[in-house]
């Protein structure tokens, strides 16, 4: 039995390490103690690893993970992980975005009770210093205050459900989704930022990237109304601390609540000092349901991957399987195969690559283009070409992919086309997909044929005279190969392309002698 490592290199809840050790296929390494810098000496040994926050995935740690195929990252935030870096090593980020929607949800909703009704000090008051006095403590209600949300995902979407129980007017910005969204939950969509700044309470809910770091900052806090009430449960630096700490200080803020932190620990913050701000050590995922969760998805996934099943939440695929109607997948596996047919085809270095989508799937032509490319890359490449580094390699090469869409497919409701390019000549090859997800190939340079894409195929060009199809036949039942079909293409211009699917391995000699009737004009086999 193969056996596949999975290397576990922070802490995750127990659930998920019973579930790795009781795989009987599967080399379980639990590293979450070991020293970072011991860690790179052992983390070679992982096809797998799953990683949280603690474990930078950097050019160091990529170098050491010789063996590395998949990476899970417990949790949502990857900023930890240098996915371009994997990408170009080919190796599929994962991570688990779901799994603790609902505490950072609840957290959310926690600190901004706690903003407006002063919990922490007045908690504080009484059970640490046993001072009884009920005027200190006057607090703010949520209903009828305007809450903007800055980010609409799984989180934000769900922090305005439950505002909205409370009563409270919200509004949310967030470029990356179809307004109704929002609208549909009695939530004002705005596309004009300057609508957020104007609200009574601002949350924040985005990933952390180059667009969203620094977000707010001291010119947007100017724009905000005086006594403003910031929280932030998402990363840490989406506000701009030293802007949080001038407006927490002179009372333009009136109260934050803050869960996460540029640098964590957070022990020495300077925000920690100021008296109107509620503080909680990165708690948005730890609920005992949250960490359950996470620690077995991650577990499954990493299970998955290592076993070569599935990689669910993959980052840096060209798709994710959930997010792409049932449709396309089979005109993705179609048109790799045509990718590898035609690399087998047209043997040379090739200079580019044209990916068509005609019709319905003319949508989905970047995800055409990458399977295409794995497929033209495999015949020279093998294994070391994936979907996570095919856009890489082909740049690395010189090779131009061009990507082409079209609403119309003429007489098929969706078409394929590739036109592959070599320093020695050109093929142009097009597939469907029929009722059932039958897959064919339809055209071959410009011959029409019906052609079932899989097996051993002989690709026979010649001038279309008697005799022909006889010949070849002798020639197949001299050397013992068997024809499985025979599928033919003719021009207008007296020529004729035969695709000759077999049962048997074809040596170079039933080759060189095919090619050598008078009718040749050339010979090529293929193996798909």
């Amino acid at each position: 039995m193969q056996k596949h490592t999975i290397m576990v290199c922070d802490h995750i809840h127990e659930s998920g390490l019973k579930m790795l050790e009781s795989q009987p296929d599967i080399n379980y390494i639990n590293a979450a103690d070991l020293p970072k810098d011991e860690l790179l000496k052992v983390v070679g040994q992982a096809d797998v690893v799953i990683t949280r926050s603690s474990t930078e995935i950097n050019e160091a740690f990529l170098n050491a993970a010789t063996n590395l195929k998949a990476l899970v990252r417990a949790g949502v935030g990857v900023d930890n992980v240098d996915i371009d870096g994997c990408s170009k090593r080919g190796i599929i980020v994962m991570n688990v975005p779901t799994a603790n929607t609902i505490a950072a949800v609840e957290l959310t909703m926690a600190h901004m009770l706690g903003c407006m009704r002063s919990f922490p000090y007045a908690h504080n008051h009484l059970k640490l210093e046993r001072v009884w006095k009920r005027e200190k403590w006057y607090g703010y209600e949520l209903k009828d205050k305007k809450l903007g949300i800055i980010g609409f995902g799984n989180i934000g979407s769900r922090v305005g459900k439950r505002a909205k129980a409370f009563e409270m007017d919200v509004i949310t910005y967030d470029p990356y989704i179809n307004p109704s969204k929002a609208t549909d939950l009695g939530i004002e969509y705005t596309t004009n930022f300057d609508d957020i700044l104007a609200c009574d309470i601002i949350t924040i809910h985005t990933p952390k990237t180059q667009e969203t770091i620094g977000i707010i900052g001291k010119k947007e806090i100017d724009k905000m109304k005086e006594g403003v009430v910031l929280i932030n449960c998402a990363r840490g630096g989406l506000y701009d601390e030293e802007a949080l700490y001038e407006g927490l200080k002179n009372g333009k803020i009136r109260f934050a609540g803050i869960d996460v932190f540029v640098k964590e620990p957070a022990t020495d913050n300077p925000l920690l000092d100021l008296d109107n701000i509620t503080v909680t050590p990165h708690l948005g995922a730890n609920t005992h349901e949250s960490q359950y969760k996470i620690a077995t998805q991650a577990a499954q996934q990493a299970l998955d991957a290592a076993r070569g099943i599935s990689y669910p939440n993959a980052l840096n695929l060209p798709i994710r399987e959930n997010e792409i109607p049932d449709f396309v997948k089979p005109y993705l596996d179609l048109m790799q195969k045509i990718g590898f047919l035609a690399a087998q085809a047209n043997r040379g270095a090739i200079k580019s690559l044209k990916i068509v989508g005609e019709g319905e799937i003319g949508e989905f032509v970047e995800s055409l283009a990458t399977f295409a490319t794995v497929g033209a890359l495999k015949e020279s490449l093998g294994e070391t070409i994936n979907y996570v580094n095919a856009d890489f390699v082909a740049k690395e090469r010189g090779i131009d992919v061009v990507k082409v869409s079209s609403p119309t497919a003429g007489a098929y409701k969706s078409i394929i086309r590739l036109r592959l390019t070599t320093d020695k000549e050109v093929i142009e090859i097009s597939g469907t997909i029929f009722n059932d997800d039958v897959q064919r190939i339809v055209e071959i340079n410009g011959f029409t044929l019906d052609v079932e894409p899989k097996g051993r195929m002989i690709l026979f060009k010649n001038t279309d005279v008697p005799g022909v199809i006889g010949d070849v036949g002798q020639i197949l039942a001299k050397y013992n190969v068997n024809i499985a079909d025979f599928r033919l293409g003719r021009d207008k211009s007296g020529l004729a392309l035969a695709v000759i699917l077999v049962d048997n391995d074809v040596s170079e000699e039933v080759l060189k002698e095919l090619d050598a009737l008078k009718a040749s004009i050339y010979v090529k086999y293929v193996i798909l």
